[in-house]
């Protein structure tokens, strides 16, 4: 019923009253197709330089002079704690115990490379769609969505990159339980890590935007997040639990502190777009 009333949405809202349900799903293939094209050429560009791009970004996290440790180290000495927040040394080194293992990896990084380049467009292409369906207030109170969908999405996958995954590479090479035990996980575990770490966040960090553009068009109250707090609070952890497959309490506690972070900016978000309403209520009276 959702989905059909969307359609309806979309015929009432634009010029096209005379489509069918399937010129509507015609039209959103043509989306999908696009966007899939977006992805490959993404995905291309980044296999042309796939070693490239492993050497120099994907494995910097796991290295003692990566740019984000080298930040923390120094920030420790000017804030005259030493090196309380510097990272201990670590020798991080992967294998492939499977013959197909870097190959898969191989284009696992194209596609998740591609993904991440193409996203901006990928939007574009989905708001094209969704946007007919919208009034034109609705449409005025969501301007400037795709910009700052985009900013978030890339502002969550640098967090993740320079923060958590530098954070948890040093926590799990340094986690030892006997010195007999040697830590080299493969390079596939590694990367399943990075890209929930980094495209996982990113997505996730969209959570302010998508409650500032459901509070301005009449969706969403403040109040109504702050009453179900609790129950956002395990919906966080459960999807922290999915963006780290290893699930172990550091883990979950560095993902889901900035999560329920963005949860609370939200809900102080959506109180202001609320405050606003009802003062334009209340001068419209």
């Amino acid at each position: 019923m959702a989905l059909l009333d969307f359609f309806n949405k979309r015929k009432k809202e634009t010029d096209t009253g005379d489509m069918s349900f399937i010129d509507h799903l015609e039209e959103l293939r043509w989306h999908l197709i696009r966007s899939v094209i977006a992805i490959a050429i993404g995905c291309i560009i980044v296999l042309i330089f796939a070693k490239d791009i492993v050497d120099g970004i994907l494995l910097a996290p796991t290295r003692n002079n990566f740019i984000a440790a080298k930040w923390l180290c120094d920030l420790g000495h000017a804030i005259g704690i030493g090196d309380t927040i510097c990272f201990p040394p670590i020798k991080a080194q992967f294998l492939e115990n499977k013959m197909t293992g870097q190959f898969i990896s191989y284009f696992t990084v194209g596609f998740m490379g591609g993904f991440v380049l193409a996203f901006p467009y990928i939007f574009w292409e989905f708001w094209k769609f969704v946007r007919p369906a919208l009034s034109d207030k609705e449409r005025k109170k969501t301007r400037g969505v795709i910009f700052w969908v985009t900013l978030l999405f890339f502002i969550g996958v640098a967090f993740g990159y320079f923060i958590l995954t530098p954070f948890m590479v040093n926590f799990y090479f340094n986690f030892k339980m006997s010195d007999q035990i040697v830590i080299m996980p493969s390079f596939s575990d590694y990367l399943e890590n990075l890209i929930y770490t980094t495209v996982g966040i990113g997505i996730l960090f969209q959570m302010p935007l998508l409650v500032m553009v459901l509070a301005k068009i009449g969706f969403l109250k403040a109040s109504f997040l702050r009453k179900y707090r609790r129950h956002a609070f395990v919906i966080i952890l459960i999807a922290a639990a999915i963006i780290t497959p290893s699930t172990d309490p550091f883990s979950l506690t560095i993902v889901t502190i900035p999560l329920y972070l963005l949860y609370e900016a939200s809900i102080i978000v959506a109180a202001r777009i609320n405050k606003q309403q009802d003062k334009a209520e209340k001068e419209w009276s």
